[in-house]
């Protein structure tokens, strides 16, 4: 993992940056995609949602560097060349939650074993946090109980300037199954231009999944 320092002297979003830092801006947005197409595939090829949904995640937060850019450890503000999601998983015996990761892949196939031995290997852990989580990772969850219009998370750290994900309960309308997505954002590090770009690249993803589902 590689990760680059912004020159802030140059930087064309400094002023915004600096400002929303300032205010502490941050903001929310929830859509519901069309997966009717996802979910087709993904059971004609015995396949699991959850993961589908954090492979596009990843795809798209790494086609942008906007969804990269953070300040790491060591203070430093800029962008990691690639990033891997942290995600939650239910334990339905506890009734809590692991914070696992997993590393990118480019084939889905790669991906969604990695993610069944994941699982497999910590079915009854039940702290929050598994093994050594890289810093080059972003959160991603699900609430599969229930579905929403707006979800927002309050994080009390200024530093924190990732995306994150959150998905809820699909459901049908229409004949065709919609599947809530609410992505929150830093302001200093995104706008609602880039908010808006992730979504409709998920749900292009959504809507074209025999291309990389195959």
């Amino acid at each position: 993992m590689t990760f680059i320092e912004i020159k802030q002297d140059t930087w064309e979003r400094k002023p915004y940056f600096d400002s929303y830092m300032e205010s502490q801006t941050s903001f929310s947005m929830t859509v519901p995609i069309d997966i009717t197409v996802l979910l087709a595939h993904l059971k004609k090829q015995n396949y699991k949602l959850y993961p589908a949904l954090l492979f596009m995640v990843t795809k798209v937060i790494n086609q942008h560097s906007e969804f990269r850019t953070t300040i790491n450890s060591e203070d430093k503000l800029g962008t990691w060349d690639e990033m891997h999601p942290a995600f939650t998983v239910f334990n339905q015996e506890t009734k809590l939650f692991s914070e696992r990761w997993l590393e990118n892949h480019d084939k889905f196939s790669l991906f969604h074993q990695n993610y069944l031995a994941d699982q497999k290997a910590f079915l009854n852990e039940t702290s929050q946090t598994n093994i050594l989580t890289p810093e080059n990772v972003f959160p991603v969850s699900m609430i599969p109980w229930q579905s929403f219009t707006e979800f927002n998370l309050n994080i009390n750290n200024k530093s924190f300037l990732l995306p994150i994900t959150t998905f809820g309960k699909y459901y049908s309308e229409r004949e065709r199954v919609m599947l809530p997505v609410s992505l929150q954002v830093h302001h200093a590090v995104c706008d609602g231009y880039h908010a808006s770009l992730f979504i409709e690249e998920l749900a292009q993803l959504a809507a074209e999944a025999r291309t990389w589902l195959d």
